[in-house]
């Protein structure tokens, strides 16, 4: 039996719904685990860090992207193919003006947080969604580009956005090879 080809299957959007609701029970767990919210943050960034670097090789070989040559570029495609294709949607980028390596990823819907209304009472400093932050770090950092990745804004914190902000340490390179004679 062939399924039409525009139709998408209904398992993605139930894996991505077990995936959302298993995050949650994780970080549930990891605020009973830590009395500290920066240990429960530094952990999940470790946890996204690990995911980053192996979702990489994933990323490169389903998106058949080409070498980006400047941080906007690399930034776009976060945005617009990595956040798509893992979590079906696609942030806008906004540009420090003053800066070429500081960019920033706002979110109009985070679908970690689809089932959350609040942070966990007491836990003001808690950064829910850090997981995706080492994401972001452990992707970059494999294709050796170092940057620090934080969030800066937050709507389960008050915030009107919730925003990534990504700043690139280390120059990108653009080496240029000779042709031997």
């Amino acid at each position: 039996m062939s399924r039409p080809g525009n139709k998408r299957p209904e398992y993605h959007k139930i894996n991505r719904d077990l995936f959302v609701l298993t995050y949650g029970a994780l970080v549930a767990q990891l605020c009973k685990d830590y009395e500290k919210d920066e240990d429960v943050n530094n952990y999940l960034d470790k946890m996204g860090y690990g995911i980053g670097i192996r979702l990489i090789e994933d990323f490169l070989a389903r998106s058949y992207v080409k070498k980006c040559h400047s941080y906007s570029e690399i930034t776009d495609l976060i945005a617009q193919v990595a956040f798509k294709m893992y979590l079906g949607i696609t942030p806008s980028v906004t540009r420090n003006e003053s800066s070429r390596n500081e960019f920033s990823l706002i979110l109009d819907k985070n679908p970690l947080v689809e089932f959350v209304e609040e942070l966990p009472a007491g836990r003001s400093s808690l950064c829910y969604c850090n997981l995706l932050c080492g994401v972001i770090r452990g992707a970059l950092e494999m294709v050796h580009l170092t940057a620090d990745v934080t969030f800066l804004q937050d709507r389960l914190k008050g915030d009107k956005v919730t925003e990534i902000g990504i700043t690139f340490l280390k120059k990108l390179e653009e080496k240029k090879y000779r042709r031997k004679k």
